[in-house]
């Protein structure tokens, strides 16, 4: 008989993990975190394909996070179309929607920085969605925050087989990646990540 583990093992186990990783992401220096973000940058144009007019999602990036600068000087060389996540009140709790970057944007409650205009799309529409994260296998499986928001805006993607777009592409250094996540049953998957040192094109249907 199988033993599945119940999800507060899962969730004891990957705040132990989250702890360690961000740990390690703090003690990177400046001048090695700024050219990690850099060499991602190029690893992106040089691997992904997306060309003038594409619709991708970017984000502001956290102190801790591998900075996400560079992508956004990327994004205006190759004439992409970027959009930024924005947690919003839903009726049931909160959930995240994506923004056409440009104009004013302000912190929210978590620290993040969001857009503040109006113009939206719907998550099914973009191409591309670069997504932070906090560990990372081979398989696909993302370990985030731990507050859910990707997972939700992308949870289509767990049963559609026809039509799972846009691609999910992880960011994230080298040393981020673990042998095993766990999977809980509210993850989903990423198709690749790319990291300072190369593509990871995840199997996701392992």
């Amino acid at each position: 008989m199988r033993v599945t583990p119940s999800d507060s093992a899962i969730g004891a186990a990957r705040a132990q993990l989250r702890a360690q990783l961000r740990a390690q992401r703090r003690a990177v220096a400046p001048a090695a975190r700024a050219r990690a973000a850099q060499l991602v940058a190029r690893n992106i144009d040089r691997n992904l394909g997306l060309r003038a007019g594409a619709r991708v999602a970017l984000y502001r990036s956290l102190r801790d996070e591998l900075d996400s600068a560079p992508l956004f000087t990327l994004s205006r060389r190759r004439g992409w179309r970027v959009y930024l996540p924005r947690i919003e009140r839903a009726r049931h709790g909160r959930k995240m929607r994506f923004f056409e970057a440009g104009g004013h944007e302000r912190l929210n409650r978590l620290g993040i920085t969001e857009p503040q205009t109006s113009r939206t799309i719907g998550a099914r529409w973009l191409d591309v969605v670069l997504v932070p994260l906090v560990g990372f296998d081979a398989h696909g499986m993302r370990l985030g925050m731990g507050a859910g928001f990707y997972d939700r805006a992308f949870a289509y993607r767990r049963w559609r087989r026809a039509w799972r777009g846009p691609q999910l592409v992880g960011v994230a250094y080298a040393f981020q990646q673990l042998p095993h996540i766990v999977a809980a049953a509210h993850d989903v998957r990423l198709d690749a990540v790319v990291t300072e040192k190369e593509v990871v094109r995840c199997v996701t249907g392992s």
